[in-house]
């Protein structure tokens, strides 16, 4: 270790040359240039040194300063020192600590304590963070079987593409056109009849209520009051109107069951079945008893989240339905188990006092209905123990078939894929309550099952009478199935629409044929025309489908002056008794006519009695002829007129 106060570096000779030359020459540049050069840079530098270096020299080396708190505490350690070349520094007391880089670089070569802290830069201000933007729209709860958002754009499609169904649904209805049928005729003209016994108590001149199958105070007396101010067609638009109600309402809880896509189907599908085509333009109560099963179905799915006394809200329209057509009774069972089932998945086992509920009120209301209106023999000769006939089960099956085979079948492809799965998944991240598959399975084999109830029926009864209407009962239960399986085979996002279109066509197609030759009835205006000069208040008239006549010509005949050609008891004029086909021949020979209309296509049997009754039978001449189409082919009214 040297003994020498001074660091060897103050005794550079370069060191000594620099400052003299800076002493000498620096000062004078500066005060004569106003500047310095690199010469007077470089002697500023070494001028500091040098102060710093004497200072270093004179100063007494102590310890770095602490505090008794800190001895004690054990925090103070003795110093410690250290010598670069002969100079000795207390490492503890001194330091040069350097934030820039380029002074650093200057005095670090001559600056024992240096040492350079780097200090970062301060972040340049930045603008404020934006706040997450919020979703344009948040999805509500996904409908079951599919998704579709009920919005209030999706909401006015929806009503937009339904309206379009319905007008072509009115459209395939009015192109159907004809005279009154031999059903519409009769219970328009008993509707004037019992308007007439309402309004004014004229006796009726038969017991309608007797062989009616519906009750006679119901929509014939609707039928009646508007045939008197619009005739026929009003009495057709009032069943347009009614067809166009149920498809609406078929709609809104198919809706409500489903989607929006589900119940577009279902409507669509309904409109074109022929049945549907066929009620929409004819005057029974065929259409107002659908309409009125629809409105209560929709009154027992709109009200599956209220209180169970809400349910009585469908049991009116259930109770009227079976008034107007008896029939209808058939589908009420469908209804209490539907109440249970829509119920079911918000209120389980106690959706069963639901049904309970819905139950109880029909039968009350049906009881007082019976109560006030008396026998009603036509539930048992209609419906109930109805006369079995000889149409053989597998002529009714195919013909049930071919008029809403292609509806059932969607209707149970349906059933199969809302089994399988609730949703169709077009957005399978969405959760989710679905029903349970059990709940899914009942509710498509109680709607699809309907379908069956009317075929299986009158199979029973071997009659294949009035079945082409009755099918479209049981498809309208069918048909959100039906919607249903139509979106599925569509697939998710529309991916196969060509398959739902042409589900829809080849349905309309069908529709359309059989509803043209299920409505080709005889064209009536020439022989009503004909009658009309011939008949009057005194006659006994004979006519194949009578009721036809009689409402046509009710201004000039009475109900009773008309024969119809199904069944007659006669006393002959030789004293015997006779009945059936023997009594219409003997009532013929006998000259018991005025006029007598036969065509053969209803009644054949009556039709070869007559014929052998007029044979050289001299108090009978052929007046008229009046020949008329029909889809099983070419026929004509014949009329004879007594002597």
């Amino acid at each position: 270790m040297s003994d020498r106060t001074t660091p060897t570096w103050a005794d550079d000779s370069e060191l000594h040359d620099e400052y003299a030359y800076g002493q000498q020459y620096g000062q004078t540049d500066q005060q004569q240039y106003g500047h310095t050069d690199d010469s007077g840079r470089r002697y500023a530098q070494r001028e500091s040194l040098r102060q710093y270096a004497q200072q270093a020299q004179t100063r007494p080396q102590v310890q770095p300063a602490h505090s008794p708190d800190q001895e004690q505490a054990g925090g103070y350690q003795p110093g410690h020192f250290t010598e670069t070349g002969s100079w000795r520094f207390d490492v503890h007391d001194r330091t040069s600590s350097y934030t820039d880089q380029q002074a650093y670089d200057t005095f670090a070569p001559f600056d024992p304590y240096a040492s350079y802290t780097a200090v970062e830069p301060e972040p340049a201000p930045t603008a404020a963070e934006p706040e997450p933007r919020k979703p344009g729209y948040t999805l509500p709860p996904v409908a079951e079987s599919s998704w579709a958002v009920d919005t209030r754009r999706s909401k006015l499609l929806g009503r937009g593409v339904l309206l379009c169904i319905l007008l072509v649904q009115a459209g395939l209805s009015l192109r159907l056109t004809g005279t009154a049928f031999q059903d519409e005729a009769l219970y328009i003209a008993s509707g004037h009849y019992e308007l007439a016994n309402l309004l004014h108590g004229t006796k009726l001149p038969v017991d309608f209520a007797a062989y009616f199958s519906g009750h006679p105070k119901l929509y014939p007396v609707l039928a009646g009051a508007v045939d008197s101010q619009f005739g026929l067609a009003g009495v057709r638009v009032v069943s347009l109107l009614f067809m166009l109600g149920a498809t609406t309402l078929l709609y809104s809880l198919t809706r409500r069951l489903f989607n929006l896509r589900a119940a577009l189907g279902a409507a669509a599908l309904f409109s074109v079945l022929q049945s549907t085509m066929v009620l929409g333009n004819f005057a029974t109560y065929d259409a107002a008893a659908i309409f009125l099963l629809g409105l209560s179905a929709w009154a027992v799915v709109r009200t599956d989240r209220m209180k169970a006394m809400a349910v009585l809200l469908a049991a009116p329209p259930a109770a009227l339905a079976f008034g107007v057509k008896y029939a209808s009774g058939l589908y009420l069972p469908t209804l209490v188990v539907l109440a249970v089932i829509t119920a079911h998945r918000h209120r389980g086992v106690r959706a069963l006092g639901r049904g309970v509920v819905l139950g109880t009120g029909i039968v009350v209301l049906l009881g007082i209905g019976y109560y006030f209106s008396g026998p009603l023999g036509g539930i048992s000769s209609t419906t109930t123990d109805r006369a079995k006939g000889t149409d053989t089960a597998a002529t009714m099956l195919q013909h049930s078939a071919e008029w809403g085979g292609l509806v059932f079948l969607a209707a149970l492809g349906g059933t199969i894929a809302y089994v399988l799965r609730a949703r169709m998944g077009e957005m399978p991240w969405i959760g989710g309550e679905t029903s349970g598959r059990w709940r899914r399975a009942a509710l498509g084999l109680l709607l699809t099952g309907t379908a069956l109830l009317a075929p299986a029926y009158q199979i029973h009864l071997h009659t294949e009478i009035s079945l082409y209407k009755h099918v479209g009962f049981g498809l309208f239960f069918a048909a959100p199935l039906a919607g249903l399986g139509m979106a599925r085979l569509v697939g998710p996002h529309f991916r196969h629409p060509q398959l739902g279109i042409l589900l829809y066509v080849v349905t309309l197609v069908f529709g359309m044929v059989q509803a043209q030759r299920a409505y080709s009835f005889p064209d009536s205006t020439q022989m009503t025309s004909y009658l009309r000069t011939v008949v009057d208040k005194k006659g006994t008239y004979l006519a194949e489908e009578q009721e036809v006549p009689a409402y046509y010509l009710r201004d000039k005949t009475n109900w009773t002056q008309w024969q119809n050609s199904y069944f007659m008891d006669y006393r002959g004029k030789d004293g015997k008794q006779y009945t059936g086909p023997d009594a219409f021949r003997q009532a013929v020979r006998d000259g018991k006519f005025d006029a007598i209309v036969m065509h053969g296509d209803v009644s054949p049997v009556t039709y070869e009695a007559v014929k052998e009754g007029l044979k050289n039978n001299s108090h009978y001449r052929l007046a008229a002829v009046f020949p008329y189409t029909t889809s099983s082919g070419e026929h004509a009214y014949r009329i004879w007129v007594k002597r």
